[in-house]
């Protein structure tokens, strides 16, 4: 209890009674105490606490947040803005704001010490209200997490070795393996020329084992970052059946098909999703050991906003593909895509993930499902081509297209020279060879003011030591910007490659290329056609 005595007096002033007041203050005692033990935990919380105005800028900070901060005085703090406290001051201000619409906001940001240096916090910010629930203040409490995101990086790091390490093991081994058919067959030519035998059949043995070290290196490129499909107009009822019947190709499963005859087509990177398609038949066909059969159906579909799929309205291909196998758990099944994850023994993991990658990249989408004793059905979708298709005879792309002029060629590999000198002459074009882009610069620049211009240039994207394509036909284009250029690269899916014309280049040709890709390509600039049409 609380009480005061109040005096009685009287008329004279003599006190002839008091009167004792008294009020039961136990609820507000209790209160007092329990702000008290509020403030004493927070105090000495070993979790950094602050609170701030509703304008932004702190009010108090405890003992705990002074250290974390680096700082020795509560007063170097108060009346700052909050956000003087954050490497970005702009989400900063962001998380005050959505804290004071929503109630709350929980994340993680880099603080900036006193003296400058950078530490990662997880913090959690809240609303104080008063008892007529008007909000006074933001009250947010801090961890330090810094050396959590340092072990787990240290951990990624680990895993990406690992991971390395398995991709490096698969690699080889198919690497040696068609490398043995490749040397095999070069040492059998060589005993074929000296006898005069028919060396015709191993050429197109050794030229099928040479195609397939192309894909397997265009399987570790499609992970690049930055990389970009380039897009055509491709028969995906031909790409089907084509890639199925290789990846078949010896085994005890047979694939069926039901192919609409005005199936559109696809704009898509041909040899991308060739080896999409490719990953996902093989898949299906490892899930069936005993043999089966493996359906293929494909339809023209309209995607709508009502469908709620991830994708942009308009035409696209549904591609769908189904084996006979024992299917797949409920528990796999989510991560049936993620990198290194696999149910089987012999696999690495990488084939789905690489197929779901480049059907991102294409703008597509991918899904699959699946019963345990009813098998698995993958289902693509594809952008369809919207030009409309003006089909050519199949000749269009081995018929080797010749012409005439003078072409200028960087590269700073003598082998890829004295291979595409053989290559030119053949087609009926006279050369030029630089090895960087200040030579191929001081070359074309004498040229012109000879009155002797290239009529095309070859620049490969990527020069060790030197001037690059990137650079060297930015400079080039200040001298002609008439110049009729081609990039090339080994790293097919360089972003360059597949937006060449933005960088000022007619064309793109990825190595390695054959003679009938160089002369397509060359014909095209050279001649400024857009589409070629077989004679």
């Amino acid at each position: 209890m609380e009480g005061i005595g109040v005096p009685l007096k009287d008329s004279r002033g003599k006190i002839i009674s008091v009167i004792e007041i008294a009020r039961n203050v136990t609820e507000r005692k209790i209160m007092e105490n329990e702000l008290k033990v509020k403030e004493n935990a927070i105090e000495t919380s070993i979790d950094a606490i602050g609170f701030a105005d509703l304008e932004g800028k702190v009010t108090y900070v405890n003992p705990s947040y002074l250290k974390m901060w680096g700082y020795s005085d509560v007063k170097e703090l108060l009346g700052k803005p909050v956000k003087e406290s954050w490497v970005d001051e702009d989400e900063t201000t962001k998380v005050m704001e959505i804290t004071q619409n929503t109630g709350g906001w929980v994340g993680e940001l880099r603080a900036k010490r006193k003296d400058g240096s950078t530490f990662d916090v997880q913090l959690s910010v809240s609303m104080v209200k008063d008892e007529n629930n008007k909000p006074i203040c933001m009250m947010a409490s801090f961890v330090d997490i810094t050396e959590r995101k340092k072990m787990e990086e240290e951990f990624q790091k680990m895993q990406k070795l690992k991971s390395v390490g398995v991709l490096a093991g698969g690699i080889a081994h198919d690497f040696n393996n068609l490398l043995t058919a490749i040397i095999g067959n070069l040492s059998l030519i060589e005993l074929y020329a000296k006898s005069g035998e028919n060396i015709l059949e191993v050429l197109e043995e050794t030229k099928r084992a040479s195609q397939q070290t192309r894909r397997l290196t265009q399987q570790l490129l499609t992970f690049s970052t930055g990389g970009a499909p380039i897009k055509k107009g491709v028969s995906i009822t031909e790409l089907l059946k084509d890639t199925a019947s290789l990846a078949l190709s010896g085994s005890n499963v047979k694939c069926e098909f039901s192919l609409p005859d005005d199936l559109w087509w696809a704009e898509v990177d041909e040899g991308q999703i060739d080896q999409a398609i490719n990953n996902m038949i093989i898949n299906a066909k490892q899930a069936m050991a005993g043999g089966g059969t493996i359906r293929v159906w494909a339809e023209n579909v309209i995607v709508g906003a009502e469908q709620g799929l991830p994708l942009k309205e308009g035409k696209y291909i549904k591609v769908s593909i189904k084996d006979q196998g024992t299917g797949i758990m409920g528990d796999d099944l989510p991560k049936i895509f993620d990198p290194y994850f696999t149910t089987k023994q012999a696999g690495n993991g990488l084939g789905l993930a690489i197929t779901h990658s480049i059907i991102n990249k294409h703008g597509g989408h991918i899904t699959v499902e699946s019963e345990m004793g009813d098998g698995t059905t993958f289902i693509i979708l594809l952008p369809a081509f919207e030009k409309e298709i003006f089909r050519v005879k199949d000749i269009e792309e081995e018929q080797v297209y010749k012409g005439k002029g003078s072409i200028l060629f960087m590269d700073d590999q003598e082998n890829i020279k004295n291979m595409v000198r053989s290559m030119l002459n053949q087609l009926g074009y006279e050369v030029e060879f630089v090895g960087d882009g200040t030579e191929a610069i001081e070359i074309y620049k004498k040229a012109k003011v000879s009155g002797q211009n290239f009529d095309a240039v070859i620049l490969d994207l990527t020069i060790p030591g030197g001037m690059g394509g990137k650079e060297t036909i930015r400079k080039l284009y200040e001298i002609d910007p008439e110049i009729k250029a081609i990039v090339s690269s080994g790293y097919f899916n360089d972003p360059i490659m597949s937006g060449y014309e933005a960088y000022g280049f007619k064309g793109a040709i990825a190595k390695p290329y054959e003679i009938q890709e160089l002369s397509k390509i060359l014909y095209k600039v050279v001649n400024g056609e857009e589409e070629i049409v077989p004679t």
